[in-house]
Order: C-alpha cells, then sequence, then structure tokens
C-alpha cells in the first residue's frame, strides 16, 4: 500500500525480543478493551465505568482479590500443563480429565484416614497433606500417561484421547459424589464430602501456598526449556519427530514423558482448587465449570508462546476478568455471559495479534528503494 512516497510493506521477522511480544500483547489488550466497549455503549453502560467495575473488584477488592489469585492458580497450573506437551508439538486438551482425576485421587487420601466419617477429627497434617499431594499428581499423571503411550506406541490422535478421557473421568466424579457414590457428602445433593479444619491446606501470607509451587514451577520450566539436555530434545521432537528419531531422541519416551508431566501438574491444579482454595474444601457439584475454565489454559498457553514466565501476566489477567466480569454482569445489570463475550473477544485479539510475533509492519521509501523503519512495527 503506497502512502505519497512511502510503501507500507510487512517484512517477516528474523527473530522476536521478549520486549517486543510483550509491546504486542499490550497493544492487543488495548484493542480488545477498545472493541468491547461497543458492547458497553449498547447496554447503555459507559465503557470507563464498566471497566473500572471489573478491574476493581478483580484486583484491589478485599473479597475479589482472593478469588482472583485462586482462579490465577489455577489458570497457571493448567497453562503448564498445555506448554509442555505443547512444546513437543503435541497437544494436551484433557487437563478437565487430568485434573478431575488428580482431585479424586487426593480426596481417596482424605476418605482412607475418615475424613468423611469423622468431620471433627483432628487428622495428622504433616501426614495426610503430603499424601494427598502426592496422589493428586500420580493420579492426574497416570491419567496423562495414557495419551502419552497411545501416542508413542500407536501414534494416535492425542487430541481425541484426552477429549475421551475428559468425558470418562467427568462421569467417574459425577458417580463419586452423587447419591450413593463413595464420596457423596452429607447433602446428598451431589457435592463431595468436606475435608476436616485439620487438614486445610496452610495459606501463608492469606493465599494457599500453591501460589508459591505455582511460581516455582515457572521457574522450573523455563530452566528445563532453555538449559537441559531433555528439555532440548523435547524442542526437537516438536520440530520434526522424523529428525529427532534420526538424532537418536526416542519418538515413544518423549510423547509419554511430556504427558506425564502435564497430567502431573493438571492433578495440582485439581488438588488446589478443591482441596486447598478457602471456603471449597470439596468437590462441588459445578465442578465441570473448573473443567471448563481449564481450557483457558490453552489460550494461555498460545498467547505466552509456551513460555512459562510470560504465561504468569496473561494467566493473571484471564484470571481476574472472569472474576470481575461476573460481577460486573450484576452490579451493572447487563446481560447474561458479558464476562465470556469479554474473554472471548479478549482471546480472539490476543491470538489475531500474534500475527506480529511472525511479521512487522515497515515503510519502505519508494524513491530511493531503501527500507527504514521510521514508525510503525507490528
Amino acid at each position: 500500500m503506497k502512502l505519497g512516497s512511502f510503501e507500507v510493506k510487512l517484512e517477516k521477522r528474523v527473530a522476536l525480543r521478549g520486549w517486543e511480544a510483550t509491546l504486542i500483547s499490550i497493544f492487543a489488550i488495548l484493542f480488545a478493551l477498545v472493541v468491547f466497549s461497543y458492547i458497553f455503549l449498547r447496554a447503555g453502560v459507559d465503557p470507563l465505568t464498566g471497566y473500572k467495575a471489573i478491574f476493581s473488584y478483580a484486583f484491589t477488592s478485599s473479597f475479589g482479590l482472593p478469588l482472583t489469585i485462586n482462579r490465577f492458580i489455577f489458570l497457571l497450573l493448567c497453562t503448564y500443563a498445555f506448554i509442555i506437551p505443547m512444546r513437543a508439538g503435541l497437544w494436551n486438551i484433557g487437563m478437565a480429565g487430568q485434573l478431575y482425576a488428580g482431585a479424586l485421587s487426593a480426596f481417596a487420601v482424605a476418605y482412607a484416614f475418615g475424613a468423611k466419617t469423622s468431620q471433627n477429627a483432628v487428622l495428622p497434617a504433616g501426614l495426610v497433606i503430603p499424601l494427598m499431594i502426592a496422589a493428586a499428581i500420580l493420579g492426574s499423571a497416570a491419567i496423562g500417561a495414557i495419551a502419552g503411550f497411545l501416542k508413542g506406541r500407536f501414534n494416535t490422535n492425542e487430541i481425541v484421547v484426552t477429549m475421551m478421557i475428559n468425558f470418562i473421568t467427568y462421569w467417574v466424579v459425577a458417580r463419586m459424589i452423587k447419591e450413593g457414590g463413595l464420596f457423596m457428602g452429607a447433602s446428598g445433593e451431589g457435592d463431595g464430602f468436606k475435608l476436616p479444619e485439620s487438614i486445610y491446606a496452610p495459606l501463608i501470607e492469606g493465599v494457599p501456598f500453591t501460589l508459591f509451587i505455582a511460581l516455582g514451577l515457572a521457574l522450573l520450566l523455563f530452566f528445563l526449556f532453555a538449559k537441559t539436555s531433555i528439555g532440548y530434545q523435547i524442542k526437537a521432537y516438536g520440530k520434526s519427530p522424523a529428525a529427532a528419531k534420526y538424532a537418536g531422541i526416542s519418538p515413544f519416551n518423549i510423547p509419554l514423558l511430556v504427558f506425564i508431566l502435564g497430567g502431573l501438574i493438571a492433578g495440582l491444579a485439581g488438588y488446589h482448587y478443591f482441596a486447598a482454595v478457602p471456603g471449597v474444601y470439596k468437590i462441588t457439584k459445578n465442578y465441570g465449570e473448573f473443567g471448563d475454565l481449564a481450557f483457558y489454559g490453552i489460550i494461555c498457553g498460545l498467547i505466552s508462546q509456551g513460555n512459562s514466565l510470560a504465561a504468569i501476566p496473561i494467566a493473571l489477567l484471564f484470571g481476574g476478568l472472569t472474576n470481575g466480569g461476573r460481577f460486573a454482569q450484576g452490579k451493572l445489570k447487563l446481560g447474561f455471559g458479558i464476562d465470556y463475550a469479554l474473554l472471548g473477544v479478549l482471546m480472539i485479539t490476543l491470538v489475531a495479534f500474534q500475527f506480529f510475533y511472525r511479521y512487522r509492519i515497515v515503510w519502505v521509501r519508494t524513491p530511493g528503494k531503501e527500507a527504514s523503519d521510521v514508525g510503525i512495527h507490528g
């Protein structure tokens, strides 16, 4: 496109710096908020009023901020569960099933120690809580291993397998917590039994200790893919399984490994939301909503380009918007689903703006045929 003596062209990027990716994401978020302002205007609400309600509740309210933090931890763990197979070129769509398996495994330990029948019992927290965490990650890793084994051994489609496992584990949970189920709660209305207070997850400065596990995993995964040989093998497999096999990298071990690791972290997400979030401490009858929420981990993983550190602010933003959007919907008397609409616009915009991860806009001076970056960079 020509503009006077200049021509606007797209130029393929050779490399993308971290600050450039950050700037693109910020522009995408601002663009999404401008676009969504139209929906506020159609509803007769000043966009500034709407956004103030969303962000103030999510990030400054004494009630909303803890909810945001808990949602953030959950989303961040689900993002990691997606990122690890993603770096191997594989798609883990089974975070929901894996976290259900993790939650059931954790509550199985509590059940074995009499948590269902002795609600007022003082259970040994120093023993039970570590065992619940271990059971959660082992149970979910076993579910993840199914997809990894089938992919590595028979080259099955991991998307189909993990989606099928989601449905299977969803109904296993339903059977376990509803009337007649082993983990049914006292109400008999579809909730699981509630954990005794003695084995509530410890809080550090008012937040679940799982926050520090999630942040520590960000550093661990960054180191894994940047500095270790196994991280190199995973990335090499992701670029070309055939070339990786020629180089001596096992086409069976890598899929199995990444799905075990992804499932393991998804199990932590299951433990976190059902056994470590204040006010929950049980498998709720609306557990399916958390399974649906896990799919936002896919979006966070794609936007962060598989970078565990970059996933932190993205998961925090999404965690805040899922809470603040629902609050603004009620406070401003907006239509049902306004929170999902906002997230949808944001996700579409962030994914669309990834185009500028690969290309940039440059001005080319037509008379001299000399390219110079004098203005806009994508």
